[in-house]
């Protein structure tokens, strides 16, 4: 047997080993996947003589085509590339580079990267030119705010971001602009349907594509010019490609017209993880490919690389409930592994303290603790807000992946500049950052103007906005621009001295426009207001404070979250992340918090089964990140998004028997076994923190797990002030709530 076909499973040498015609790899999480693939590749090169000219493999990102041409590289023996590659891994797309690399290996690449170069080509057909500007979503934006200024549109009654949302999903579709106004059925895509031509027209003016044009284009050119269709079927007579469930009807619809000369396609995916239907993936692509080539050859990969056997027969008992999907069962050579754990918890801090004490547990007498072998996984970018701060109190380093940390989110950040303007008017670093958010029109140049006069008078920036009218260098009108943002400050100013640090902060999301720019219609501005609303649940607990008290104690706790938060940068870190962000990666702890209905199945699915579907998906992706231990966590009552709620479990954990999993309240296996019934009816002890003390005096001596020691020299409310023995911390004030102090004799 050749070194290509050693160490491969029968399943996936049936896979690497089919020569021509059709073939579909259903390919299950942790089957080895890439592993077929590279070797199929390598195997028609070295076995069947084909020519690596011949053959082109389409990933779905960068990083997966550098990962395909190394394995290949390797398998293939080409040395010299090799040395280039490991080289010169991270700049694989310069030119020079991926040319010696390319000369004796397959065309590899993004749907994107190998439409363009097929249109630097050929795009003169079209009446482009070859050396045509493609636009980012900023130069997508600026262009149709000009179109919609132009048709006297207002865009704060029609956001020129969900415009652009509806006319890439409508490319996406193949939609052409003309035919755009046939699916209109209400008066937003009336609108579109007028604003699309238009916008199209001016691309082409300014002889630019948008990113969904790059693959609508090269279908037009292939349906308009047969004979350059044609050219790329003979080049490409062997195609393959990856991640077959995530494709949109527009790459379907590509990789159809350039397979079906010889229809030596390979298809591999699996239906059970198709999550990106929001991203216009139809999962109808994988499962009518047999409906498509009635003669194609199907292979299985069901043998499981990665988890315990019990992990798998609760990710199958999850999945099969789907009706959408292709029959298969993951099994392993593992063995059985450790039942899954399902803990309830009281609220979503009892949660977060129950991940954070259990990898405490399991990294007891550790002498170098692995922290990335964990993982927390959650539904939303929202619920890390708790598990940042209860691990920063524990002291456990972490890393956001897909998403950055909480409190260093655009939104959360511009809502504080805010509140940290109202509370102190000298603030210019908070002024400057929000003057502009949602935009009034203030420029560089009138920025510029106030700031010399602040400097000339030596009064602060706010203080010559106050005095605008009698600055001679602005005109009336734009004095009045600036006299609103005065007034907006003063009024909320006010409103500091009757109210609580929520209302404070719902006050700003409505009063400054905030809210309105958010509420685009697109899943970002969704996403981002969610982050405000969970911003809004954090600084509930102040509510209980004095007006103008509460919005200063709260601010004081956040600035310290935000400190810590920068302190740590270590790689050795659990890692947090949304689910759909751990596609592909394992680990050998998982943590899936937040398992309740409403949160997971997300609330947008309860009523859609298609939706509700691609949630279960979700679970089955979740699951199947876990290598050795998998945990399932809900709670009684949890506050998200500024509302508190006692939701049901998630239905999926209904779907789980004895069998699969262990239903107790902890990481200690002495800990009472409790059944499903009686879950509703125990009642859980949070548990605190071990050595923390919040019961401290002025003149107690403190040891805070970052600063050292120090003495308590006042508290007042939630803050306590220390004054710490090393000369470059000085004196802090701190959260007494979050900061982990511990007194000392």
């Amino acid at each position: 047997m050749s070194k290509i076909l050693e160490n491969l499973n029968p399943a996936q040498l049936e896979a690497v080993t089919h020569y021509t015609g059709p073939l579909l790899v259903i390919a299950g999480a942790g089957s080895g996947k890439t592993r077929a693939l590279t070797h199929r590749i390598a195997y028609l090169i070295e076995e069947r003589g084909v020519s690596p000219w011949n053959i082109l493999a389409v990933t779905f990102t960068n990083k997966a085509a550098a990962e395909m041409k190394h394995r290949l590289t390797k398998l293939l023996s080409r040395q010299d590339e090799l040395a280039v590659l490991e080289g010169f891994g991270d700049i694989l797309a310069m030119g020079e580079v991926e040319k010696i690399v390319d000369q004796n290996l397959p065309t590899v690449g993004t749907f994107h990267s190998i439409c363009v170069r097929i249109l630097r080509k050929h795009i003169q057909y079209l009446d482009y030119e070859t050396s045509f500007a493609i636009y980012d979503t900023a130069d997508q934006q600026i262009l149709v705010k000009r179109i919609m200024t132009e048709m006297l549109i207002d865009p704060k009654k029609i956001n020129p971001k969900a415009v652009l949302a509806h006319i890439s999903n409508a490319k996406n579709q193949l939609i052409a602009p003309d035919d755009y106004a046939q699916f209109a059925s209400d008066y937003f895509n009336d609108k579109v349907a007028e604003i699309y031509p238009r916008y199209q027209r001016a691309l082409k003016k300014s002889n630019a594509l948008d990113f969904d044009d790059i693959i609508m284009k090269t279908v037009e050119l292939f349906q308009t010019f047969p004979n350059i269709l044609e050219l790329y079927q003979e080049k490409f007579k062997f195609i393959c490609v990856d991640e077959y469930q995530d494709t949109n009807h527009a790459q379907y619809t590509l990789i159809k017209m350039l397979a079906d000369k010889y229809k030596n396609l390979c298809v591999i995916g699996d239906a059970d993880q198709s999550i990106y239907s929001w991203r216009g993936a139809t999962i109808q692509n994988i499962l009518d490919f047999e409906k498509d080539y009635p003669d194609c050859k199907v292979a299985l990969l069901e043998e499981n690389y990665r988890s315990t056997q019990i992990i798998l027969d609760a990710a199958n008992a999850i999945i099969e409930k789907n009706d959408n999907r292709k029959e298969k069962k993951l099994w392993t050579q593992k063995g059985e592994g450790e039942k899954l754990v399902q803990w309830i918890c009281d609220n979503e801090r009892h949660e977060g303290q129950m991940v954070a004490q259990e990898i405490e547990r399991l990294l007891i007498g550790s002498e170098y603790p692995i922290y990335n072998d964990f993982v927390v996984l959650y539904r939303t970018n929202a619920q890390s807000r708790v598990m940042e701060e209860v691990f920063l109190r524990h002291g456990i380093p972490y890393k956001i992946v897909g998403g950055i940390k909480f409190y260093e989110r655009k939104e959360v950040k511009d809502i504080l500049a805010y509140l940290r303007l109202i509370q102190n008017p000298s603030d210019i670093v908070s002024l400057l950052r929000i003057i502009n958010v949602p935009s009034r029109k203030v420029g560089a140049k009138t920025l510029e103007s106030l700031q010399n006069f602040a400097v000339r008078n030596n009064i602060s920036l706010f203080n010559a906005m106050l005095l605008v009218n009698e600055n001679p260098d602005f005109s009336p009108a734009k004095a009045e621009q600036i006299n609103k943002f005065v007034h907006l400050i003063r009024d909320l100013q006010k409103l500091n001295g009757e109210c609580s640090a929520s209302a404070m902060i719902k006050h700003v999301l409505s009063d400054t426009g905030y809210k309105t720019m958010l509420n685009d219609g697109s899943v970002e501005g969704e996403a981002r207001l969610e982050n405000i609303k969970e911003l809004i649940s954090v600084s509930q607990k102040y509510d209980k404070l004095e007006a103008g008290m509460s919005l200063n104690i709260f601010l004081e706790e956040v600035s310290l979250i935000s400190d810590l938060d920068s302190m740590d940068q270590t790689d050795n870190a659990v890692t947090l992340m949304t689910i759909h962000s751990a596609k592909g990666l394992e680990f050998p702890y998982v943590f899936l918090v937040g398992l309740e209905e409403g949160i997971f199945p997300h609330s947008r699915s309860l009523l859609n089964r298609e939706e509700l579907e691609e949630e279960r998906r979700l679970m089955y992706v979740a699951m199947t990140r876990a290598m050795e231990k998998l945990y399932l966590l809900h709670t009684r009552s949890r506050t998200l998004y500024g509302e508190s709620k006692s939701n049901a479990p998630s239905q999926f954990l209904a779907d789980l028997t004895d069998d699969h999993v262990e239903r107790n309240f902890g990481g200690n296996s002495t800990r009472k076994h409790i059944s499903v019934a009686e879950m509703d009816k125990t009642p859980i002890p949070i548990e605190l923190d071990k050595g923390v003390d919040t019961d401290l005096s002025s003149g107690d001596r403190v040891m805070h797990n970052a600063f050292g020691a120090g003495i308590v020299v006042n508290i007042t409310g939630g803050v306590i002030t220390i004054a710490f023995e090393d000369s470059r911390v000085g004196v802090k004030k701190l959260a007494l709530s979050v900061a982990p102090l511990k007194r000392i004799s």
